[in-house]
């Protein structure tokens, strides 16, 4: 059996005149967490055939800079055929929404791998800021497709500023006039309650 130098041997056990580590790794898991919006650009090492070679630049939503640069390079490999030994980084910028306090509707194109086959979708979400409605579309996927998040491929989000341009009836239902929707249950505060009382509370009317 080999160990490696950063794990830890947490018991020992001996059976049959054999022995045997117990190897419980200290390094964390790695989570996904809330997604960022990235601006990309790369592109191939100058050579001297090409000193300037030219720049591409891609939007990536990713969990940190890290899985952002790995997903350009993925792309980027299959679109114009640079690697990461033959490219550079040139910048990495993250993207702030312009307007997070207001609720807007976004369209998405996408590309997924499914089990049968690649399709392609658009879907559309309502959200506060395009990473809250591309975390709900990975939501959506994975609970209508089982799609996994390395199967799922953005092509496009826009903001979809008129409501002529929303499609799908879910989303539409939601740009009614004078929309509304019950309260039901209400329950009054009461501002002189007591701490201890002899009957059970009851929050009905």
């Amino acid at each position: 059996m080999e160990a490696r130098a950063d794990d830890d041997f947490t018991a020992v056990n001996v059976r049959g005149g054999q022995l045997y580590l117990v190897i419980e790794s200290t390094k964390p898991s790695v989570k996904l967490g809330r997604l960022t919006e990235y601006e990309v650009i790369g592109r191939h090492l100058p050579t001297e055939s090409n000193p300037t070679p030219a720049l591409y630049r891609m939007t990536i939503f990713a969990p940190n800079v890290t899985v952002a640069k790995s997903r350009y390079w993925y792309f980027l490999r299959g679109l114009k055929k640079v690697k990461k030994a033959t490219g550079e980084i040139v910048s990495v910028k993250e993207i702030h929404e312009k307007h997070p306090l207001k609720v807007k509707n976004f369209g998405i194109w996408i590309r997924y791998d499914s089990r049968s086959g690649t399709h392609n979708m658009y879907k559309e979400y309502r959200e506060m800021s395009r990473t809250d409605a591309v975390e709900a579309l990975y939501s959506d996927m994975a609970a209508r497709h089982r799609a996994r998040f390395r199967s799922i491929h953005i092509l496009k989000v826009v903001e979809l500023e008129k409501g002529e341009d929303v499609k799908r009836p879910y989303i539409k239902q939601l740009l009614t006039k004078d929309l509304s929707f019950p309260l039901p249950h209400r329950v009054a505060k009461i501002n002189n309650q007591k701490i201890f009382s002899a009957k059970r509370p009851s929050t009905f009317a």
